[in-house]
């Protein structure tokens, strides 16, 4: 089976998201990125948290709106949520396990990994050990609150194996094996 990554787009002071969720940071730091595209290729499958399946999207307004990675992905969701709506949503299934997640969503992405998305999901991933690999692609901006990348208070250090690191045009891409 494919790996288990956690990719997101950070400031430089390591928010994903700003106060309150709001994506709307991001719309200028959209664009070219060679590494980006490559990590599209290899998703399988997307594992998100039920924040970031109904939050903010920086594709607001457009007709990417709503959809994956700006409309460059398509393919089975897994969302985590104790709360599925009523009714069903195409293409997305609601798990209340993180366990069962991760293996349903490996189990659909076969050989190619499956993308986590939604800090709280990934920090679940973290602590059980279940994270393969973390991609961050650092945008030249300060936001000063947010959503942090991870937010462990007094939790474990994690060791990092680097795994590759360039520059794009609108970001610095740095991408980790995540060391139990």
């Amino acid at each position: 089976m494919g790996t288990l990554l956690y990719s997101a787009t950070m400031s430089l002071d390591g928010f994903i998201a700003g106060p309150g969720g709001d994506m709307s940071w991001l719309k200028p730091y959209i664009g070219p990125n060679p590494e980006v595209a490559e990590l599209i290729t290899g998703i399988g499958a997307l594992l998100v948290g039920r924040r970031s399946f109904e939050g903010d999207d920086p594709n607001r307004g457009t007709e990417a709106e709503g959809k994956a990675f700006g409309g460059g992905w398509e393919g089975p969701q897994f969302v985590l949520s104790h709360r599925p709506p009523a009714a069903d949503v195409p293409g997305v299934r609601f798990v209340s396990d993180l366990a069962q997640a991760v293996t349903e969503a490996k189990a659909a992405a076969g050989e190619k990994a499956v993308n986590v998305i939604g800090a709280t999901v990934a920090r679940g991933c973290l602590d059980a050990g279940l994270l393969d690999e973390v991609a961050v692609f650092v945008a030249p901006v300060l936001l000063g609150g947010g959503v942090r990348l991870f937010d462990r208070p007094d939790g474990p250090s994690v060791r990092l194996e680097r795994i590759s690191h360039s520059a794009a045009p609108l970001a610095t891409n740095l991408r980790y094996r995540v060391l139990y």
